[in-house]
Parts: C-alpha cells; sequence; structure tokens
C-alpha cells in the first residue's frame, strides 16, 4: 500500500546545509551572509537624510554581482515591558518609575539583512521547483571563486553602508544564528515566530495554503508582486500629517505604514534580486518588437509596447539597472477575530501608500519558506516583477524604535508612540558629538519643557 501522508519532518526538507565562520550553506551551494541592521530613529530623520541614506542602500546593491539577492527583513514583536529592578543602588523614585511601567506593551523592532550569492539557474526557478515540493535534497559543492568574489563585494557592501553615518551593519556569528545552549539563534525565533527573550517551546508547522498556521499562530500574507499593485509614484520619504504642522514638518520614509505604524506581530520582507540587466534589457527589447507586431490584433499589445519603451528609455537615458522585487507582510496571531482585525490593518496600510492590497493565500507557505534566513535563493521567480534599484530602494523601511543612551547620566523618558521607558543623555553625549556647545542652556530648555 502506498504511503500516501503529507506529514514530514522539518529535517528532511530543511533547505540549509552548514554555518560556516558566520555564512550560512544552503544544500544547493548558496552562500548568504546575515547583518544586523541599526537603524535611524522614529521621526529624527530630515528629507535631506532620507534621500541620503537612500543613496547609500543604491551604492551598496550596485556593487553586489550578478546572480545576488538582497533579503532584508523587519521584525516587529509585541512585548511588555520587563523593569529593571535588579540594581543595588536604585533610589526610592527609580525604582518606583520601573514598577509604575511594569508590563506595559509596547513594539519591538528587530532588523536583518541577508545578502545571497546563487546562480543563474537558481535565480530563475518558480514556486513547483522550491525545496518544499523536492525530495531527498542531495548537496552540491560551491564554486569557491565566484564565493571568494561574493565575499569582497560583501565587505565593500558593508564598509558602503556603515561609512554613511545613518546606517550600521554589524555581523552575525555563527552562534548567532544557530544559537547555543543559553540563547536562542535566529534560525529558532523564526521558526517559532517568537522573539529571542520568549520562552521556546518546539512547535508543528502547517503548511497548508488554505491556512498556514506554526503552533497556534495563524499566518496571513499581503504581498507586493505586480507593477499593477504599486503606486503610481514613489519616493525617499514622505509627509506625516499627524506631527507635522504649517511651520514644521515631519518625515518619514515611503514605506513606515508597514513598519512601526502597523500595531500587531508581522515581518516585513524586502526583496531585490539582482540578474544580468544587459540581459534583462535585450530580454525587454525582443518583447518590445513582439508587442510592437501584434499590436495590431490588440490594443493591450500597443499598451504593454508603450510601457516596455518607456522602461527601455529610463533603463538607457539614465543608466539605470534593472533588478527584480518583491515585497510582503506577514502577520499573525493565535485568536481569529484579531487575524481578522490584522488583515483589515494591513489592508488600510497598504492602501494609505496608494498600493493594492492583496491578500495571498496559495503562496503563503512558499513564500514563508523562502523568508527562511539563508534561504532566499528558494524564492519563487513569478512573484517578483521588474524595476530599477533606486525604486525599489524606496519600499525600504528606514526607521526604528527609540533608543536608550549608554551614558550614566541622563533623565527618564517615554516613547513618544508607544510609552516605553526611555533613558536619555541631553547634555554630555551632545556635547561629545557636538550637537551642542553649552551644556547649561540644553538642561534649562529641557526642565522648562518638562514643567
Amino acid at each position: 500500500m502506498r504511503n500516501i501522508s503529507r506529514m514530514t519532518t522539518l529535517e528532511n526538507k530543511f533547505p540549509l546545509y552548514a554555518v560556516e565562520q558566520g555564512c550560512i550553506l544552503s544544500k544547493d551551494a548558496d552562500i548568504t551572509v546575515a547583518f544586523r541592521v541599526e537603524l535611524p530613529e522614529l521621526y529624527t530623520v530630515t528629507s535631506a537624510e532620507y534621500e541620503t541614506i537612500h543613496g547609500c542602500w543604491c551604492k551598496a546593491i550596485k556593487v553586489l554581482p550578478d546572480y545576488s539577492i538582497v533579503h532584508k527583513q523587519d521584525w516587529f514583536i509585541q512585548e511588555n515591558y520587563r523593569p529593571r529592578l535588579q540594581k543595588e543602588d536604585m533610589s526610592f523614585l527609580s525604582r518606583s518609575f520601573e514598577r509604575h511601567f511594569n508590563e506595559r506593551p509596547y513594539q519591538k523592532h528587530t532588523c536583518y539583512l541577508y545578502l545571497t550569492k546563487t546562480t543563474k539557474e537558481r535565480n530563475r526557478m518558480q514556486s513547483n521547483f522550491s525545496t518544499l515540493c523536492r525530495g531527498h535534497i542531495i548537496p552540491k559543492e560551491a564554486d569557491k571563486e565566484s564565493c571568494a568574489k561574493f565575499m569582497e563585494a560583501v565587505s565593500q557592501f558593508e564598509r558602503i553602508l556603515n561609512d554613511s553615518g545613518f546606517v550600521k551593519l554589524q555581523r552575525l556569528t555563527s552562534d548567532e544564528i544557530t544559537g547555543t545552549k543559553d540563547k536562542r539563534g535566529l534560525l529558532e525565533q523564526y521558526f517559532s515566530l517568537q522573539s529571542e527573550n520568549e520562552t521556546y517551546c518546539l512547535q508543528d508547522i502547517g503548511l497548508s495554503p488554505e491556512g498556514m498556521r506554526i503552533g497556534d499562530n495563524r499566518l496571513c500574507l499581503h504581498t507586493l508582486s505586480n507593477t499593477e499593485d504599486l503606486p503610481a509614484k514613489v519616493s525617499t520619504d514622505r509627509r506625516y500629517e499627524r506631527l507635522s504642522t504649517d511651520r514644521s514638518d515631519c518625515r518619514l520614509s515611503f514605506a513606515s505604514p508597514l513598519g512601526l505604524l502597523l500595531p500587531c506581530n508581522h515581518i516585513y520582507n524586502q526583496y531585490v534580486i539582482l540578474d544580468n540587466s544587459e540581459e534583462n534589457l535585450q530580454r525587454f527589447e525582443k518583447s518590445a518588437r513582439n508587442m510592437h507586431s501584434l499590436s495590431r490584433y490588440s490594443r493591450s499589445n500597443s499598451i504593454n509596447e508603450e510601457w516596455i519603451e518607456q522602461y527601455l528609455n529610463e533603463a538607457h537615458s539614465y543608466g539605470l539597472t534593472s533588478v527584480r522585487a518583491h515585497f510582503n507582510v506577514m502577520a499573525w496571531s493565535d485568536d481569529k477575530e484579531e487575524l481578522k482585525r490584522i488583515k483589515n490593518d494591513v489592508g488600510s496600510q497598504l492602501a494609505s501608500m496608494e498600493c493594492m492590497p492583496r491578500h495571498n493565500t496559495i503562496d503563503c507557505p512558499t513564500l514563508y519558506w523562502a523568508a527562511m534566513p539563508g534561504n532566499a535563493a528558494d524564492f519563487p521567480a513569478e512573484e517578483s516583477f521588474y524595476t530599477f534599484v533606486e525604486q525599489a530602494v524606496c519600499l525600504f523601511t528606514e526607521e526604528t524604535n527609540y533608543r536608550s543612551s549608554l551614558s550614566p547620566f541622563g533623565i527618564k523618558m517615554v516613547d513618544r508612540l508607544t510609552g516605553k521607558p526611555l533613558h536619555l543623555d541631553i547634555s554630555d553625549l551632545p556635547m561629545k558629538k557636538g550637537v551642542i556647545t553649552i551644556r547649561n542652556n540644553t538642561l534649562y530648555f529641557c526642565r522648562f519643557y518638562i514643567v
């Protein structure tokens, strides 16, 4: 009798082979370098600084070789504040301050970046060639020469972004990826959809298109995988009307509605897939000629020809690099009613960006599997659209939570978005950075403002 069971183990389908020297090696000979990204704080970046950050991202992506994948993954996890009451020299007011904010909910943001080097064949594979649809995976041997060139490009990529002064990359070690006995790794966090601070237990994964779940959590996925779903115009930043006035202008990144402004557990995946740009343009030239010959039979062929010609004119006029891109928001909840509300919230946030909200159910397991750290080469090609590097980077989130100062001297304040307690140094640290020159005036102003 034939076995028709659909159950299998994670070990049989696991696409990763090993983690060596901080690099993730897949069984298909793909190599991935993982980074933790520190972004600027929310509401602190001007329009000119957003353009600078955007330009640094574009420069860094262009140094990568062909058939590379840039996968930026932003985690937004709902957590509760845990007071720090272990210090012995805490005063009564400090201890009372910490107890006041005990269990206060806030949203924790963690940003990761995965740079993957794959092959031309793997870069064009569709979802039916995913590792989920394959049986036993035989490990392949990687090309040492291409790996060496890729690692040199990764070093240049890291240097460009770190020198910008706004974005900081910190390379993850092997223990941070795989985990240790005392601390959970990045892969464990992804398969449990939990942060590193929460208690971890093994959970079953249901990869059903009707409703994907991980343990008790059920997932919903919204994708931007077609040019028809995108807005007519994108930019590096946008005006945030709630905090802007006639005399002041508060700026946020263009994709900020999918970041901290979305109050739910979710992961925002951003892909930029680098093919051979010249081959892509030649393919579009051939497609334009075919559409021209068929334009007499259908008006849609004539319209497609105009769009392709416009794309080619932009590429040749400004020397732009043709790439493929994909963006998706993966949200989850263990409550069905809350999941319905989350679907509506994600859809409304996409609509505020003038995007077409598209709730994807069929491709949810495949996209979840491809978003695994180090498995970006398994991304289905049919879920991407053609664009340029400059336009694709506009859909990156570029801000994060407020961070406490490392200096022991400062005052206690709270996050304006969630009310999380913060420790800020408003005198010594600005003096060291050269932001202020007179400490007394700053302190007087802050005291006046607080009162």
